[in-house]
C-alpha cells in the first residue's frame, strides 16, 4: 500500500485553532444562557425552554441547506474555504444578539431572543459546517485523522475551558444589575471567535482533486447518507454523546451553584475537568491507535459514565478536594468523548466514496451538526422541564429538596442513560481499522486510473476534457 501523505505539525495546529470559537461560543451558551435568561433576565426554565427549541429547530432545515451548497461550490479558494473567509465576521456579530436586554414585555423577550438564536446558528452553521468538512480532505489516513481530530478537540476543550473562566471574570455574578457586563463579555467573545476562521482561510489548502469532481444532487447526497452503515453508526455515538455534553454544559454552573454551593469556585472546578480533558488527548490517541477507535470510545465514555453516577452523591460538606479529585476523573471521560466520536465520522466518507463513485462531506457533516442542534433541542429543553417540574426557582434564590433532587438527575442519571446508548451504537460500528485501509488503497487506484484517463483525453488531438 503507498505510504499516505501526512500533515505537518503546523497545518495541523492552524486548522485545529478554528475550533476555539465554536466550542468556546457554544460552551458560553450551553453554561450561561440559560442561568442568565432564567436569574438575569427573569424568564421561567419553560419559557427558556421554548427559546431554545425554536433556535435550534431552525437548523433541521438550514443545516442540509449549507452543506449541500459547499459540496457543489467551485472556487479558486476552494469548495470549503470561502464561507469560512465571507463567513466569519458576521458570525462573530451574530454573538452579541444573544446578549442584548431589551427593555419588552414577556412575549417580547421570548420572541426576541428566539429571533435571535436563529440568526446566530444560521450564520454558525454557514462557518462551522464547511469548517468540519475539511477534516476528510486534508487527509485519508486513518490514524492521521485521529491526529488531526486531537489537534481540533485541543482547541475545542480550550475553547470549553475558556467559556468557563473568561465570561464570570468579566460578569462577576449572573444577577439583573450586571446586564452591561454581560453584554462586554459577548463582544468580546463574539471577537475572539471569529479571528480564527480567517487563520484557517489562510493557513489551509482543499486537494484539487475533489474539485473536478462533479456537483452531487441534494436527494441523492441524503440517500446516501441513510444507506451507509458506518455513517449511521457514527451519527448515533455522536447523538448520545453530544446529547450528554449539553446537557451537562447546561447544568454544571447551576449544579455547583445549588448542589454543591461553591460557585465562588466554579472557575477551578470547571478548569479541572478541562485541563484534565487537554491533557488526555494523547492517551486517547494512543489508545485509537493501538486498539481502535470503537474500542477506545467505549472504554472512555463508560468510565465517564461511572464517575457521574459518583458526583450525584456529593454534598456541600464534601472535601473541596475529593470534588476536584472526581472532576479530573471526569475530565479523562470528556476528553474521549470529544475526540473519538468526530475521529470516526470522516472515516464513514470513504466508505461512500467506494460505494457511490462521489464525495458528500457537505451532506454528511452538515447531518451530524444536525445532530447537534437536536440534542440541543431536545435534550437541553428535556433538561429544563425537569427542572420545572421539581419546582426550580428563577432569580436565583434558595432551591426547594424537589428542584435540587431534579438538578442531580440532570446530571447523573440522565447523563449515563445517553452514554450507554452511545455504546451500544459502538458496539455494532461495523468499519474497522483494516477494512478502511482496504477502500482507502482501492479509492487511490480509482483516482489513479481517472487522471491517468484524463491525462489520455488531454493528450489526444482535437479532444478536449468535460469537466
Amino acid at each position: 500500500m503507498e505510504k499516505q501523505e501526512k500533515l505537518s505539525f503546523w497545518k495541523k495546529v492552524v486548522y485545529g485553532i478554528g475550533d476555539f470559537g465554536f466550542s468556546m461560543n457554544n460552551s458560553i451558551i450551553s453554561a450561561y444562557f440559560t442561568i442568565y435568561m432564567m436569574d438575569v433576565i427573569g424568564l421561567s426554565p419553560a419559557l427558556v425552554a421554548i427559546i431554545l427549541f425554536v433556535g435550534r429547530s431552525w437548523d433541521y432545515i438550514n443545516d442540509p441547506i449549507i452543506g449541500h451548497l459547499s459540496d457543489r461550490t467551485r472556487t479558486r479558494w476552494g469548495r470549503r474555504r470561502p464561507f469560512l473567509l465571507f463567513g466569519a465576521i458576521p458570525f462573530g456579530l451574530s454573538f452579541i444578539l444573544l446578549w442584548l436586554s431589551p427593555d419588552f414585555s414577556e412575549t417580547g423577550l421570548v420572541i426576541y431572543y428566539s429571533l435571535g438564536y436563529i440568526v446566530y446558528e444560521a450564520l454558525a452553521t454557514t462557518v462551522y459546517m464547511p469548517y468540519f468538512s475539511l477534516t476528510p480532505e486534508l487527509t485519508d489516513d486513518y490514524d492521521e485523522r485521529t491526529q488531526l481530530t486531537s489537534f481540533r478537540m485541543f482547541f475545542n476543550i480550550l475553547g470549553s475551558l475558556t467559556a468557563y473562566i473568561f465570561p464570570m471574570l468579566v460578569i462577576g455574578s449572573m444577577v439583573p444589575e450586571n446586564t452591561k457586563r454581560v453584554l462586554l463579555m459577548g463582544v468580546i467573545a463574539g471577537a475572539m471567535a471569529a479571528t480564527p476562521l480567517l487563520l484557517v482561510f489562510l493557513g489551509t489548502r482543499e486537494k484539487k482533486e475533489y474539485m473536478i469532481d462533479k456537483r452531487p444532487k441534494l436527494i441523492p447526497s441524503l440517500k446516501a447518507a441513510l444507506k451507509n452503515r458506518p455513517f449511521v453508526f457514527a451519527a448515533g455515538i455522536y447523538l448520545l454523546t453530544w446529547m450528554t455534553i449539553v446537557v451537562l454544559e447546561t447544568n454544571l454552573l447551576i449544579y455547583i451553584k445549588y448542589i454543591i454551593q461553591r460557585e465562588g469556585q466554579s472557575t477551578l472546578i470547571m478548569a479541572s475537568i478541562f485541563v484534565t480533558a487537554i491533557l488526555a488527548l494523547p492517551l486517547w490517541t494512543w489508545a485509537a491507535k493501538h486498539w481502535n477507535k470503537r474500542l477506545a470510545y467505549i472504554i472512555g465514555v463508560a468510565f465517564w459514565a461511572a464517575v457521574m453516577m459518583v458526583l450525584i452523591l456529593v454534598t456541600p460538606e464534601t472535601p473541596f478536594w475529593v470534588i476536584i479529585f472526581l472532576c479530573i476523573m471526569a475530565g479523562i471521560g470528556v476528553s474521549a468523548a470529544q475526540v473519538l466520536p468526530w475521529s470516526i465520522i470522516p472515516d464513514a466518507i470513504e466508505w461512500d466514496e467506494w460505494k457511490t463513485f462521489e464525495r458528500h462531506e457537505g451532506m454528511f457533516y452538515s447531518l451530524i451538526t444536525l445532530l447537534g442542534k437536536m440534542a440541543n433541542s431536545i435534550a437541553v429543553p428535556l433538561s429544563l422541564m425537569v427542572l420545572e417540574l421539581t419546582g426550580y426557582q428563577s432569580g436565583g434564590g434558595v432551591q426547594p429538596d424537589s428542584a435540587l433532587l431534579g438538578i442531580r438527575l440532570v446530571i447523573g442519571p440522565l447523563p449515563a442513560l445517553l452514554l450507554i446508548g452511545g455504546i451500544v451504537f459502538a458496539l455494532f460500528y461495523p468499519l474497522s481499522r483494516e477494512q478502511h485501509h482496504k477502500i482507502v488503497e482501492e479509492l487511490r487506484l480509482r483516482r489513479e486510473a481517472r487522471k491517468q484517463k484524463r491525462t489520455d483525453k488531454k493528450s489526444l488531438p482535437g479532444v478536449k476534457e468535460s469537466i
